[in-house]
């Protein structure tokens, strides 16, 4: 099998061979390029040792030396370069007690999660497949080296990546791997919570970020997410929806693009409605303020799984604001605009769209039509450059207090008021007329 290697990777290999070391691509990078994926990055592997990596390259960063790992640099790319090692004992699901470097690299390969990520290629030896990782790529699985109770226990974040990579390919976990996954999925609680969302994250952009449902029946989300268990088999018994909560998220998920953003959201947008159910003596469920608790469940959650501010703030925004549903007029188009951020409008129709898709067939049609024309009308008022924030209002705080008025929240409101009054009319945003306006207003 010939794999075509990028040229400095190539450089790389080709440096440590003339010094009389192996030199290997390793792991994810060989398996993408064997299912013509576009690999993200490229892992080399050698014999040499820290030391002698760094000798061989001008410029190195050492980014993992205790692990006998090297980043090379090469212009602006950057390639890390790790000796070949062994691990020695984990006592805490995370971290090995020591690390031996070794010459042979099937003691390296041997201590590597999965099967399709512990193969090597060099344009000399070629493919070197020592665990089966061909057999299990044509058979489409997701199967452990060696003992699967063993690689878990090493790091019990290979239990989430299992589900991860499943969702990825869209390979099924391996039998004993997945019996491994159900038994040893409580030892999660010992990931730091940076590594849980790193991977999580990798699920949900996947292209089958349904398959968090198997993290579910695997008991991981029970550790790491039980908001999501609590989902599971809420009925929603109302003509606008056809699945439980959770099969209506998972639906959702698969209704909107591969994006960090709108994934979460998508993910949390009904998280609190099993503490707002109820249902009336028609045995009709209703889920009111339903957006209010998701939001605050969004940003709990968030904030355990150590998000970034920025990012929370988007998320639980559009949490709050999935189920606004107003008529596809100009007016109401720009209020929500204002409500929402302009910047954010975008993804909230999104959202709309996504969660209308994985509803019943109920007036879905109608539903989406008046999504459609809210988008048409956003990018009109886009186009004719029309007021919606403070910002764009014709007169400010400097002209307001040119006519008298004080700073504080009187002169707030007021500013506050005229955007309400230019959102409704747009042709009434000029400054004499806005002018005019604060002094009928306050018997200037």
């Amino acid at each position: 099998m010939k794999i075509e290697l990028p040229r400095k990777v190539l450089m790389i290999i080709n440096n440590l061979q003339l010094h009389g070391y192996e030199a290997f691509a390793v792991g994810g990078c060989v398996r993408d390029s064997i299912l013509a994926r576009r690999p993200e990055d490229w892992d080399i592997t050698t014999s040499a040792k820290p030391e002698e990596i760094k000798k061989l390259f001008r410029k190195t960063v050492d980014t993992g030396i205790e692990h006998g790992t090297v980043t090379v640099l090469l212009g602006k790319d950057s390639y890390e370069v790790t000796t070949y090692r062994v691990d020695g004992a984990y006592e805490d699901n995370r971290h090995p007690s020591e690390v031996r470097f070794t010459t042979r690299l099937e003691e390296d390969l041997r201590r590597r999660d999965f099967t399709i990520n512990a193969m090597a290629y060099n344009d000399e030896v070629r493919l070197v497949d020592v665990f089966g990782g061909m057999k299990d790529l044509n058979h489409h699985r997701i199967r452990c080296v060696g003992d699967p109770e063993e690689r878990f226990s090493e790091d019990a974040l290979r239990i989430l990546r299992a589900v991860r990579f499943s969702a990825q390919l869209n390979f099924p976990i391996e039998e004993n791997t997945a019996a491994a996954v159900k038994k040893l999925a409580p030892t999660l609680k010992n990931i730091s919570a940076e590594r849980i969302r790193t991977e999580l994250v990798k699920l949900l952009i996947s292209a089958h970020p349904e398959r968090i449902q198997d993290a579910y029946l695997l008991g991981i989300t029970k550790v790491i997410l039980p908001e999501w268990d609590a989902m599971v088999g809420v009925t929603q018994n109302t003509p606008h929806h056809k699945y439980d909560v959770a099969d209506h998220t998972l639906h959702a998920l698969k209704n909107i693009k591969r994006d960090k953003v709108l994934r979460l959201t998508m993910l949390f947008h009904d998280m609190g409605k099993p503490a707002a159910k109820t249902t009336d003596e028609n045995g009709r469920d209703h889920f009111k303020g339903h957006a209010l608790v998701s939001e605050e469940m969004a940003r709990k959650i968030m904030r355990r799984l150590k998000f970034d501010n920025e990012t929370i703030k988007m998320v639980t925004k559009l949490v709050c604001y999935h189920d606004y549903r107003v008529e596809a007029t100009p007016q109401n188009v720009r209020r929500a605009m204002n409500r929402i951020g302009v910047e954010l409008f975008p993804y909230y129709l999104a959202v709309r769209m996504a969660d209308v898709k994985a509803q019943s067939p109920y007036k879905r049609r109608k539903k989406i039509e008046n999504i459609v024309e809210m988008r048409r009308i956003y990018r009109e008022v886009l186009r004719n450059g029309e007021c919606v924030t403070l910002r764009q209002l014709a007169v400010g705080g400097r002209e307001l207090m040119a006519l008298g008025m004080k700073p504080g929240r009187e002169l707030g409101s007021m500013l506050s008021e005229l955007l309400e009054y230019v959102i409704d009319d747009p042709a009434r945003n000029t400054k004499e007329n806005l002018c005019k306006y604060v002094k009928e207003k306050l018997d200037l």
